[in-house]
């Protein structure tokens, strides 16, 4: 038996321990930042920081070149889930990063 057996098998010992009040159990927590909102300037400086095309960021984001360049110029603002990304390009350090768009 390979090492997951192992796991699940403590695991499992360590929750029976923890229902007949012999064990500890054990929490995590996890802190959900706010979404943070990026306006078009905002998009477009992360977007050119980046390195990218319009056509190479709507792939990165998984939308069309014409969503991008609504975005850019504030005739529609993305969503949670593209913030998300947004906020995730913005933090990374992308001088070493290449960006290849699979065809």
């Amino acid at each position: 038996m390979g090492s997951l057996f192992d796991d699940l098998k403590q695991g499992l010992e360590e929750a029976i321990e923890y229902e007949k009040g012999q064990g500890k159990a054990r929490v995590k927590t996890y802190m959900i930042m706010p979404v943070k909102e990026y306006s078009n300037t905002e998009i477009r400086e992360i977007r050119m920081r980046a390195g990218m095309t319009q056509g190479v960021f709507a792939s990165y984001m998984g939308v069309s070149k014409k969503t991008v360049e609504a975005w850019e110029c504030g005739r529609t603002h993305p969503t949670g889930p593209a913030f998300r990304l947004l906020d995730i390009l913005a933090s990374e350090d992308l001088d070493e990063t290449e960006f290849v768009v699979a065809k």
